[in-house]
């Protein structure tokens, strides 16, 4: 039997459905209002309405006990307006910043590199991008997520359009240091509309790099060290960083362009072109490119600063990104006109970078001249077990894919007691079974003979003489090496490289460990 309706006393009470964390949605508030002493006000007739359905299953979720109490329709309606005559008013930008602020600083101290906000039809989820990984973080009203979209973007965005709108995509970024945590040095921001509503990602930057410029610390060995100490010692040639995006590049030119700096006591002058200015790098001339409507025009905008920058007497030049054939033949021209370059680009192993380069319409005769181009690097991240918790490899492997088993006793050989595999986390790892982060790379060194064989079209030659003359070393050969040493998961590494192989085979992606922690590298 239908609860019957009795009269309400409002008095001394404050709803809360309205704003915050318990906030209902627009459509919610129609026919429910949830008061501070827990009554959970329902408009008679509506309880198995879908919209009071589901916002008594978040506030179950929550664990927000409530006391469902049946009013007429005007009941929930008068307590809206009650209080705002009390004088509440609605989250605004004002408010709304501190909820961003604290949104941010929770996914510093989870160490997060991004912030994934998605708004739907009925409701908002947040997650987090924690060692690669999306985690569900929590779930608000889909009002709420549209005032977060709106108060990043207008209220606390340094670079951006006038307005956000959500039926668009825009970009934009927070660098105001009242904005932000300690910890970062800018964020940011790419949205765009969905079926449903629309997302916005926030790529956190964080500048706790500080001095460091130990680049065996990231994970390269000592020998693809080696070689890129050589690459930045010399005064001109273009060195290429390739791999997808959150692989590190940005924090492995940060350090190899910080230790060029300290080797020189500072005498040397570099300056960056980048959209945006992504990591801080002491010493160095870091200029931004301001947005540009559409991809075009910012095309021709980023070529004129590259253009710029080698006006202005630099001895190395780091572009940020070669984006298109307008930004490769910049970075092209500067490498032949006597600068040093350090730049990246999206390509699927070291030896594959001159193909997209050609691709982007240079010349094959440029591309493969070993003044011009000196260095083609490309890298990957897998993550780092916890010392702590992981557990051997050798005692789970009947509970593992026999095929796997397989190609990891054939890597390893009599080192198969070596391998680890991720236990159920600690403590230490603060319950993930991994601690960080690790870069598996290719580092290529070109001379005239490397570059002839490609000329000639002998990839297959070129990877050869690569592999057997000038001491190189695949993706799949480092995350090898890293799996025999117990500091790397098998499973973990396969989902970053594909199967691992003998040293000896070529995996196509051309490509003592300390567990670094990337965040947004």
């Amino acid at each position: 039997m239908r609860p019957v309706a009795e009269p309400v006393d409002l008095a001394n009470t404050k709803t809360v459905s309205e704003s915050g964390e318990l906030a209902a949605s627009e459509e919610e508030r129609k026919f429910l209002c949830l008061l501070d002493d827990g009554r959970l006000l329902i408009a008679e007739g509506q309880e198995m309405n879908p919209f009071v359905l589901s916002y008594r299953a978040r506030l179950d979720r929550l664990r927000h006990a409530h006391w469902p109490t049946p009013v007429g329709l005007d009941v929930v309606s008068r307590a809206y307006r009650e209080r705002r005559r009390a004088g509440a008013e609605l989250i605004d930008h004002t408010a709304m910043q501190v909820v961003a602020k604290e949104l941010i600083a929770q996914a510093c101290r989870e160490r997060a590199s991004d912030i994934h906000i998605r708004v739907h039809r009925f409701n908002t989820e947040i997650f987090f991008r924690v060692h690669n990984e999306l985690q569900r973080v929590r779930e608000q009203t889909r009002e709420h997520g549209e005032r977060l979209l709106a108060t990043l973007y207008a209220a606390m965005a340094t670079v951006s359009d006038n307005t956000y709108k959500p039926t668009e995509r825009q970009d934009a970024a927070i660098g105001d240091r009242d904005k932000l945590p300690d910890q970062l040095f800018g964020v940011r921001i790419a949205t765009a509309p969905t079926s449903d509503g629309s997302v916005m990602v926030l790529r956190l930057l964080y500048n706790d790099a500080g001095d460091a410029t130990d680049l065996e610390r990231l994970g390269f060995t000592s020998a693809q060290a080696e070689t890129l100490d050589f690459l930045k010692a010399q005064p001109i040639g273009m060195n290429i960083i390739s791999g997808p995006t959150g692989s590190g590049k940005s924090t492995t030119l940060q350090r190899v362009l910080a230790s060029e700096i300290k080797d020189t006591d500072g005498t040397i002058h570099v300056i960056t072109v980048e959209d945006p200015v992504e990591y801080p790098i002491a010493g160095a001339v870091q200029t931004p490119v301001i947005n540009a409507l559409g991809e075009e025009a910012r095309s021709v905008v980023f070529a004129e600063a590259i253009a710029n920058a080698m006006r202005l007497d630099p001895d190395t030049i780091m572009i940020g990104e070669i984006r298109d054939r307008a930004s490769a033949q910049s970075a092209l021209r500067a490498s032949m006109t006597g600068h040093q370059v350090w730049t990246t680009l999206h390509a699927n192993s070291a030896i594959a970078i001159v193909d997209r380069l050609i691709d982007l319409g240079l010349p094959l005769r440029m591309v493969t001249d070993e003044s011009v181009i000196t260095g083609l690097i490309s890298q990957r991240l897998v993550k780092v077990l916890c010392p702590h918790c992981k557990v051997r490899f050798a005692d789970h492997a009947l509970e593992l894919d026999a095929a796997l088993v397989g190609r990891v006793k054939r890597v390893a050989g009599a080192r198969i007691g070596d391998v680890c595999l991720a236990g159920d986390g600690c403590d230490h790892c603060r319950g993930h079974g991994t601690i960080g982060r690790t870069v598996v790379a290719e580092v290529i060194r070109t001379d005239a003979h490397f570059f002839a064989l490609l000329r000639d079209g002998d990839k297959a030659g070129a990877i050869t003489y690569w592999l057997r003359h000038l001491d190189g070393q695949t993706v799949v050969d480092h995350a090898v090496k890293k799996v025999i040493e117990g500091v790397v998961d098998p499973r973990m590494a396969e989902r970053v490289v594909g199967h691992l192989t003998q040293q000896e085979e070529y995996s196509g992606f051309g490509a003592n460990v300390i567990g670094v922690d990337y965040g947004a590298a």
